[in-house]
């Protein structure tokens, strides 16, 4: 047993599914999200400002070889999807990657994972945030020839002083969030339903005026161009692992989860390379590139019209708003369960007995990245967002690789397909694309990281539950197990080092 002090002390997979009551109910949350909603809300999650906005950053790295950027981006993704889906089976908790870094490497790598979280999750949710401005303004102009001033519509560095529409889009889905999971699954799954209706309106409009001229040179900067738009590319699939986060409001959870992570990866990486073909077939990648609203853009120019730009705004503000929550949600469910492990403050695992939701912990979510969103340029997050991401996923997949050395007798409803080899290749992949970032962004990642560490040195390790002899949680836990058998947590716990 490792000293209570031990920044590698592990919590057993059956202690985080018996305290979280992930084969029960959960801790104090309600289960109502079916596979159909699942797979809403990782699509909700994961398209929005990526496709939207990234788009035209992405084609101006690698010209119409964007479309081999958004391929070795997804295959980066699937890889890491085969991981994630295999672990959300076998531990299916709120925690995603944090808590399968706690049950596999430790806790003071779980506590970084955590910490990066806040990358892929609080701050992306700020980067997406900033988007939705752009949107809003198309709309706007497009319904009433009038849009909200530069200086309150983007931030410093961007032509403003402030960015309004983000905050305003934060603070309507902390509202929405609070009321509770079933009126937020089913926003999310309205608004999916919507921003794939109006791609796909989009792609049909586009495709009319296809010229094959446009797709050439297909890599005017080679590979290098290929490599640094797949790294932008990436960012249009943050939110997938974001699934994982509801293992403890999905029924079915060890079913449900890993389903619909491989549902919504297969849908996206096919709609996003049809949306980029059909975008760049259209206009050139010279008129694509670095545009603001660009597939509103498009449209506007094939139809000679601003109603059909009008439109695509409109899908791209419901969009972009669907991901805010949902990303949101992810969000405070992590810190929900860092919470519960003692290596953040209490106040984010707090639940209303009114709504089932961490009410006062979503709030301090929205309050707090929609500074970043307020008076941070786009450009300067999505980099910071996507290294973080991918340091994350990489994580993942060697969390998958031991625990299946540790714990080969746990449940898994899904296996990884060709194990290791397929793990290993989600490694490499994701060390790949984090050399794509740049070493301004390396630079940027290792002082984030430095600062993480200290924080949990200072902070986490002291208050940690499992160092302090807390296998067992708080009395007013519900402990997982046979009904009425109260020692279920006690006894998974023995497995815990502490």
């Amino acid at each position: 047993m490792r000293p209570s002090g031990s920044g590698l002390r592990i919590k057993s997979p059956d202690l985080l599914v018996a305290e979280s009551g992930a084969d029960l109910a959960g801790h104090g949350l309600k289960r109502t999200m079916g596979l159909f909603q699942l797979v809403c809300f990782g699509i909700g999650a994961i398209v929005g400002t990526g496709i939207f906005v990234g788009l035209s950053d992405t084609v101006a790295q690698s010209g119409p070889a964007v479309l081999v950027s958004f391929v070795l981006a997804a295959v980066t993704c699937v890889f890491t999807a085969f991981s994630f889906a295999e672990l959300g089976g076998a531990v299916p908790v709120s925690g995603s990657s944090y808590s399968y870094a706690y049950a596999t490497l430790g806790e003071r790598a779980a506590f970084l994972v955590g910490w990066c979280l806040l990358l892929e999750y609080g701050v992306s949710v700020s980067a997406v945030a900033v988007g939705w401005g752009q949107y809003l303004n198309e709309l706007l102009n497009s319904l009433v020839g009038w849009q909200l001033p530069a200086a309150l519509s983007s931030p410093p560095g961007d032509g403003g002083v402030v960015n309004v529409p983000a905050v305003v889009v934060m603070l309507l889905a902390a509202v929405l969030l609070v009321r509770g999971i079933r009126e937020s699954a089913r926003a999310t799954a309205a608004m999916a339903v919507l921003k794939l209706a109006v791609l796909v309106l989009f792609c049909a409009i586009a495709f009319t005026a296809f010229e094959d001229g446009n797709l050439t040179p297909f890599a005017p900067e080679g590979i290098a161009g290929i490599t640094s738009g797949a790294s932008v590319a990436f960012f249009s699939y943050i939110g997938f692992d974001a699934i994982t986060t509801a293992g403890e409001e999905v029924k079915n959870p060890r079913r449900n989860v890993p389903v619909a992570i491989m549902i919504c990866i297969g849908v996206v990486t096919v709609l996003y390379c049809v949306v980029a073909l059909s975008a760049i077939g259209a206009l050139s990648a010279d008129e694509v590139g670095h545009r603001p609203a660009a597939l509103s853009l498009v449209v506007n120019q094939v139809t000679h019209s601003a109603v059909g730009g009008g439109v695509i705004a409109f899908g791209a503000v419901v969009a972009i708003a669907s991901v805010v929550l949902a990303v949101m949600y992810g969000q405070t469910r992590i810190l929900m369960s860092m919470s519960r492990d003692g290596l953040v403050p209490r106040v984010f695992e707090r639940i209303s007995p009114r709504t089932a939701t961490p009410v006062a912990g979503t709030w301090i979510v929205a309050v707090v990245f929609a500074v970043p969103a307020a008076v941070v340029p786009l450009d300067v997050v999505m980099n910071l967002t996507t290294i973080g991401t991918l340091a994350v996923m990489a994580v993942v997949n060697v969390s998958v690789m031991v625990l299946r050395r540790t714990r080969p007798d746990l449940p898994r409803r899904f296996r990884v397909p060709l194990f290791p080899l397929s793990p290993l290749l989600g490694i490499a992949f994701c060390g790949y694309l984090i050399y794509g970032t740049g070493p301004s962004t390396w630079l940027q990642f290792a002082v984030f990281l430095a600062a993480g560490a200290v924080v949990y040195a200072l902070y986490g390790r002291r208050h940690s539950r499992l160092g302090q002899g807390g296998a067992e949680p708080d009395g007013d836990v519900p402990a997982a197990g046979a009904p009425g058998d109260g020692g279920a947590v006690k006894r998974a716990g023995a497995s815990a080092e502490g």
